[in-house]
C-alpha cells in the first residue's frame, strides 16, 4: 500500500469517526477487561448494604463489596458497590471524581488481615513524634504475635499508609504476615484489645482495670513475693512500656493512639489512595513504610499495593487461621490463661455457632447425621475472597477418600458458594499429604444463594456511565423529571451495573461482525452498506427480545 493511499485511508477513518460521533447510531459498547485471566464484567450499585450483601452473596462471579461516598451527598450517606477486584481497580485508578471517597466492606465473620487504625490530634500533641509511635507499636505487635502464635514478622511485613494532614496525624497499618490471617475481625479485635489492656487500664477505659493502675511501688514492694505481686509488677512495667500510646483529644481528653471502634461488623475500611468525603487527603505509601511488594507481571506497582491494602483478599489455599478468644476468670477473680489458637486452615478455628448462613449450616447438618452417627458443626471459617464456607466436623469420620469412617481424625465440608457445590477434605495426615478432596456434589435448590436471593437484575437505584458518573437510575427518578428529560430529548448509554456477554448476543449479529472483521483483515475500506446491516440486525434482534 502507498503512503499516500494509506494517509487517505486514515483521513477517512477519522471523518468517519467524527461523524458517528456526532450523531450516534447507537450507545457505546462496554467491553470487557483486555486481560484473559480477568473475570466478565460485573458492576451493580445499591443503595443499600443488605440489598449490596445479598448479591454479592448469590453471585457466582468472584466479587466482592465495597462503599462509595458520593459528592453532592450529606455526609455518611452511602452507595455500595459489588464487583471484582480487577474491574474495581480498572475503574477505581481511571474514574477519580467518582471513586475517590471509597471504603472495602469487611463482611460478617469473613477471614481478614491483622490491621489498625490510628490517628492524633497533631496541636493537641506537638510534642509527639508520630513516625516514632508507629514504630515501636508495630515493633511491640510483632513481638506478641511471636509470643501468643510463635509468628516472625517484622515491620516489613506491615502496609503503612498514611492521610495525615497539618490538623491530624492518620495512619493505616496493614499486617501481611505470609499465609496467616485472622479468622475474622472480631478475633483481630480481642487480640488488640488484650494486648493493649495496660494502656486502656491507665486511661480508666477498661472495666476490668487491675489493680496495678493504683497501686504505687511502695506498697508493691511491701506485698509478699507471690503471684499477686509479680503480677502487678507485670502490669506496671507493660503499662510504662505503652506509655507512647497515651494521646490528647482536641479537646484535652486522654485517649489511646489506636482506633479500638474499627473491628465491628460488615466495617467499612478507606482505601488506599481514597480520602473522606469533604478532604482532599487520601491514603498514600507512608514515607516510613518498609513493606516491598512482590513483583507480578500481570499488575503494576500501584495495583500490587492496593490488592496487597484489601484486608479480605486472602485465598483459603494453606493459610493459617488464627483466633483469640478473651482470657477467663478464675473463682478468685484474677484472670486466667490467654486462649488462644493458630491453627493451619485444613485445622479450622471458630466458635460453635451459627455462620452467617444458617441454611447451610442446617444442609452441613443432615449430612453428618445419619442412622446412628450424630455429627456437629465444630467450627466454620469464611473465605470471603474465594467464596468458601469451610466447616471443620465433629463425631462423623467418613471420607470419600477411604470409603470409611476414620478411626480418629475427622474432616471438613467445604461449601463452594460461587459454584453452589460441597465437598470433603480430611485431616488424616495420609489425605492430607495427597492434598485429597472429594468429588464435588450439587447443593440442593432450596440452599443456593441464587434461589433463596431472586432480584431483577435491571433494578439498580443507581447507574454509572463510562465517563464515572453516578446517577439515579431512570425507574428511579420521578415522573416529573422523567417526562422533563424524555422532552429535552436526554439520552442515555447502557449502565456499567449491567452485564453483557458475548454468548449472549444474536447469532446474526456475530455473523454480521465477523463480516466486519475480515473486511478489515483484507485491508478493505468497510463499506457503509456492511455497517448499516450489522447495525439493522442488531436492532431487529432486541427487538424481538422486547
Amino acid at each position: 500500500m502507498t503512503r499516500g493511499r494509506w494517509q487517505d485511508r486514515v483521513k477517512a477513518v477519522e471523518q468517519r469517526t467524527l461523524s458517528y460521533q456526532a450523531a450516534p447510531i447507537c450507545c457505546p459498547y462496554k467491553t470487557r477487561l483486555s486481560r484473559p485471566w480477568q473475570p466478565t464484567s460485573v458492576w451493580r450499585l445499591f443503595p443499600r448494604q443488605k440489598e449490596a450483601i445479598a448479591f454479592s452473596q448469590r453471585c457466582k462471579q468472584d466479587v466482592h463489596m465495597f462503599a462509595l461516598e458520593k459528592e453532592g451527598t450529606d455526609a455518611g450517606q452511602r452507595i455500595y458497590l459489588v464487583t471484582s477486584y480487577c474491574e474495581l481497580w480498572h475503574y477505581y485508578s481511571s474514574h477519580r471524581q467518582s471513586l475517590m471517597h471509597c471504603y472495602e466492606v469487611i463482611p460478617e465473620g469473613a477471614v481478614c488481615k491483622l490491621y489498625f487504625d490510628l490517628e492524633f490530634h497533631t496541636a493537641s500533641n506537638a510534642n509527639l513524634d508520630g513516625k516514632k509511635m508507629v514504630a515501636s507499636l508495630i515493633q511491640y505487635v510483632c513481638a506478641k504475635l511471636e509470643d501468643v502464635y510463635g509468628l516472625h514478622c517484622s515491620a516489613r511485613d506491615v502496609l503503612n499508609l498514611d492521610s495525615s494532614t497539618e490538623e491530624k496525624f492518620s495512619r493505616h497499618l496493614i499486617f501481611l504476615m505470609p499465609s496467616c490471617a485472622f479468622k475474622d475481625n472480631r478475633h483481630v479485635g480481642r487480640f488488640i484489645h488484650d494486648i493493649l489492656k495496660p494502656a486502656l487500664n491507665h486511661l480508666g477505659n477498661s472495666s476490668e482495670a487491675v489493680p496495678s493502675a493504683g497501686t504505687t511501688p511502695e506498697e508493691v514492694d511491701g506485698l509478699s513475693d507471690g503471684p499477686e505481686s509479680k503480677r502487678i509488677k507485670h502490669d506496671q512495667k507493660q503499662e510504662e512500656d505503652l506509655s507512647f500510646l497515651r494521646v490528647k483529644s482536641k479537646d484535652g481528653q486522654d485517649q489511646l493512639f489506636v482506633d479500638l471502634g474499627v473491628y465491628t461488623k460488615n466495617r467499612n475500611f478507606r482505601l488506599y489512595k481514597s480520602s473522606k468525603l469533604g478532604k482532599n487527603a487520601a491514603f498514600a505509601v507512608a514515607e516510613d513504610n518498609e513493606f516491598i511488594q512482590k513483583p507480578d507481571k500481570h499488575a503494576t506497582e500501584e495495583e500490587r499495593l492496593f490488592l496487597a491494602s484489601l484486608l479480605t483478599n486472602i485465598s483459603f489455599t494453606g493459610q493459617r487461621i488464627l483466633t483469640y478468644d478473651l482470657p477467663e476468670r478464675t473463682s478468685d477473680g484474677s484472670q486466667g490463661s490467654v486462649q488462644h489458637k493458630g491453627l493451619q486452615s485444613k485445622e479450622l478455628a471458630g466458635e460453635q455457632q451459627s455462620s452467617p448462613y444458617k441454611e447451610l449450616d442446617d444442609f452441613v447438618l443432615k449430612l453428618v447425621c445419619k442412622e446412628d452417627i450424630q455429627g456437629s458443626i465444630r467450627r466454620w471459617t469464611y473465605f470471603v475472597s474465594d467464596q468458601l464456607l469451610v466447616y471443620d466436623i465433629g463425631k462423623f469420620r467418613w471420607c470419600y477418600n477411604v470409603n470409611r469412617f476414620h478411626k480418629s481424625n475427622n474432616i471438613m465440608i467445604v461449601i463452594d458458594l460461587k459454584e453452589e457445590v460441597w465437598y470433603q477434605r480430611c485431616h488424616d495426615p495420609e489425605c492430607r499429604k495427597q492434598n485429597y478432596r472429594s468429588s464435588s456434589f450439587p447443593l440442593p435448590q432450596e440452599v443456593c444463594m441464587s434461589y433463596m436471593l431472586k432480584e431483577d437484575e435491571e433494578d439498580q437505584a443507581f447507574l454509572m456511565d463510562d465517563l464515572g458518573n453516578i446517577e439515579l437510575s431512570q425507574r428511579h427518578v420521578p415522573a416529573s423529571v422523567q417526562e422533563m428529560q424524555d422532552t429535552e430529548g436526554a439520552t442515555s448509554c447502557p449502565p456499567m451495573g449491567i452485564e453483557q456477554d458475548w454468548e449472549d448476543d444474536d447469532a446474526s449479529f456475530l455473523e454480521a461482525l465477523d463480516e466486519v472483521e475480515r473486511s478489515i483483515e483484507e485491508e478493505e475500506e468497510i463499506p457503509d452498506e456492511l455497517l448499516i446491516q450489522a447495525v439493522t440486525e442488531c436492532e431487529a434482534h432486541n427487538n424481538n427480545n422486547n
